[in-house]
């Protein structure tokens, strides 16, 4: 089944009661039982819900993984890997990330004893120097957030198995759609399920998709004990949402495209962070592992003028100053004062994220009604 045909129908059988076309929400709590352990394969709503399975066998589905596990948010997902270790374990992660992620380790999980290494990964050597016998875990975002670098999936996991390392890979920017990194060699894929997965910007979700059963059952006890699980009518929304995705991703990446080369060609702009350029320090990387180059797009404004960009982002009307990405609407943001306040802003411009810097999350709207809202607000 290929994959616009696995976005619709991949995982997914009609509902045994009625033959509904779509899940049904199941809002129920628990379920009935005819003796102790007597039931029909569910029995409280935080280990198992129908409307939750579908999602899960609908995920693992358009990842080419063998199971899903979908939580309350993406951290609540990064949260359920990072208690795969314990104190003394030590995590190889990306050097530009999503601030969450970097204050989930940084102010949570490095007071528990577990020690994080922010490395550049654009060459996948990089990693082999931190490598020592309580590595046990290598987080890699690709594209990374929000400057737009890419990482070598292959070439990480060659060293993660070498090592006998475990590899997550952060696929929020590119989505299934653009890559599988099951396919490249990672052993678990987390999604912020909010963002292209939801596609509409009306849910909060996280999910995870991994192929070993061991790893699985590790995870799936996670989710259960500690019980960051997501509701029934939001398993829904991003079901109804990832039906869609193959399209929605395809206006995405043609919209990025022509926006991005807008902005390279303003005589207002100083840099402008998208994978899809020839000159993207990893270009080739990108093309090899990815089917296109997604919506996302970082720029700066010549000076490097933290005034300038709030001037900009307040003057935008068709895209929304907000947080977030990957609605059909499109959206911008400032990342050192939103996104990634949380990183200090010594270690956040060591990476590129300074104050001038600006996200967009190129929406699905007219594309001539996007470029002239770039056009007025740079003006």
């Amino acid at each position: 089944m290929k994959f616009n045909t696995k976005v619709i129908h991949g995982g997914q059988e009609h509902d045994p009661a009625y033959g509904s076309v779509m899940p049904p929400i199941y809002q129920t709590s628990t379920y009935a039982q005819t003796t102790p352990g007597g039931h029909k394969g569910y029995e409280y709503s935080r280990t198992h819900n129908p409307t939750r399975n579908a999602l899960e066998n609908a995920l693992a589905s358009i990842e080419n993984g063998k199971y899903g596990l979908a939580f309350g948010s993406g951290l609540a997902a990064i949260d359920a890997i990072v208690k795969l270790l314990k104190p003394g374990d030590e995590v190889i992660s990306t050097n530009d990330l999503y601030g969450g992620s970097f204050r989930l380790f940084t102010k949570i999980y490095e007071d528990f004893g577990i020690k994080f290494h922010f490395v550049g990964m654009e060459k996948a050597s990089n990693i082999e120097a931190y490598i020592n016998n309580n590595t046990k875990l290598i987080w890699v975002e690709t594209p990374t957030n929000p400057m737009m670098n890419i990482i070598d999936i292959v070439a990480v996991s060659k060293i993660s198995k070498k090592h006998n390392l475990l590899l997550a890979v952060d696929n929020t920017f590119a989505t299934p759609y653009l890559q599988q990194p099951l396919n490249l060699g990672a052993d678990i894929v987390m999604h912020s399920a909010t963002k292209y997965l939801g596609g509409h910007s009306d849910v909060v979700m996280g999910a995870l998709i991994v192929k070993d059963k061991d790893l699985a059952d590790r995870l799936y006890f996670i989710q259960n004990a500690s019980g960051a699980i997501c509701g029934p009518q939001d398993s829904f929304l991003v079901l109804r949402g990832i039906k869609t995705l193959h399209i929605r991703m395809q206006r995405h990446c043609e919209n990025g495209k022509a926006v991005a080369e807008f902005l390279a060609n303003h005589s207002k702009i100083e840099h402008v962070y998208w994978p899809g350029f020839e000159n993207h320090p990893n270009h080739d990387i990108a093309k090899s592992q990815m089917n296109d180059f997604g919506g996302m797009i970082s720029f700066t404004t010549k000076g490097n003028n933290y005034d300038a960009a709030i001037k900009i982002v307040e003057r935008l009307k068709v895209f929304t100053l907000a947080e977030s990405l990957g609605g059909v609407e499109s959206l911008c943001g400032h990342p050192a004062s939103m996104t990634h306040a949380s990183i200090p802003k010594q270690e956040r411009e060591k990476v590129g994220v300074v104050d001038s810097l600006i996200r967009l999350s190129v929406g699905i709207e007219d594309i001539d009604d996007l470029i002239a809202d770039l056009e007025q607000a740079l003006k």
